[in-house]
C-alpha cells in the first residue's frame, strides 16, 4: 500500500474551509450580528484562502487532475515562491487566519475547518511534502490506424506470435494462402 499524500487532503479541506468561512461571513454581515467586523474579516479571509488553495499541487506519482482555470492562479502562487510552496508556512498562515473567525457564531464552522486544514498541512510538512505546480502536458492523440501495420489474418482465438511465425515458416506459400483465406458458406 502506498504512502498517503497529506497535502492533497489539506488542500481540499482548506478550500472547503475558505468557502464555509466566506458564506459564514456573508451571513454575519447581512444579518448584522454584533461584532459584524469579524464577519467582514471572514469574507476577506475566505476569498484569500480560496484563491490560495484553488490550484492543486502536483502529486509525487500518478496523475493529478487540474482544476478548470487553475493554470492562471498556479502562476500567481508559484510567483511567491517559498511563502506559498512550503507547507509549514501554509500551516501557520491558516492557523493565524482561523483565530479571528472564532469570535462570531456564523464563522465558527469555517474556523474549525481551517484549523483542521492547518493541522493536516503541518502533518504534510513533517512528511516533507511540498507544493509543486502541475506542468501543462501537451496531449498527443495517437491514431489507431497508424499503430496497426497489418491487420490480423487469422480469426480469434489466435495462437501466440511465436507459434504463428513457426507455422508460417513451415508451410509453403500456396498452403499459407489456403489457410489464411476465410471459408464462406453459401446459404440459401
Amino acid at each position: 500500500m502506498g504512502q498517503i499524500e497529506w497535502a492533497m487532503w489539506a488542500n481540499e479541506q482548506a478550500l472547503a474551509a475558505g468557502l464555509i468561512l466566506l458564506i459564514g461571513g456573508v451571513v454575519g454581515v447581512a444579518g448584522q450580528f454584533k461584532h459584524w467586523e469579524f464577519a467582514a474579516y471572514g469574507v476577506a479571509a475566505g476569498v484569500f484562502i480560496m484563491l490560495l488553495e484553488y490550484p492543486r499541487g502536483k502529486r509525487r506519482k500518478g496523475t493529478t487532475m487540474e482544476r478548470p482555470g487553475q493554470r492562471f492562479l498556479a502562476a500567481v502562487v508559484k510567483l511567491f515562491g517559498p511563502l506559498t510552496r512550503n507547507y509549514y508556512v501554509r500551516a501557520v498562515l491558516h492557523a493565524c487566519l482561523a483565530v479571528p473567525g472564532g469570535f462570531i457564531l456564523p464563522t465558527v464552522l469555517g474556523t474549525v475547518s481551517l484549523g483542521i486544514a492547518s493541522l493536516i498541512y503541518l502533518l504534510a510538512a513533517i512528511r516533507e511534502e511540498e507544493w509543486k505546480p502541475i506542468l501543462h502536458q501537451s496531449s498527443e492523440t495517437s491514431r489507431v490506424g497508424k499503430s496497426i501495420h497489418q491487420p490480423p489474418m487469422n480469426p480469434p482465438p489466435r495462437p501466440p506470435a511465436e507459434q504463428r511465425r513457426k507455422q508460417a515458416d513451415n508451410i509453403p506459400a500456396a498452403a499459407a494462402y489456403v489457410v489464411a483465406t476465410p471459408i464462406t458458406a453459401n446459404s440459401q
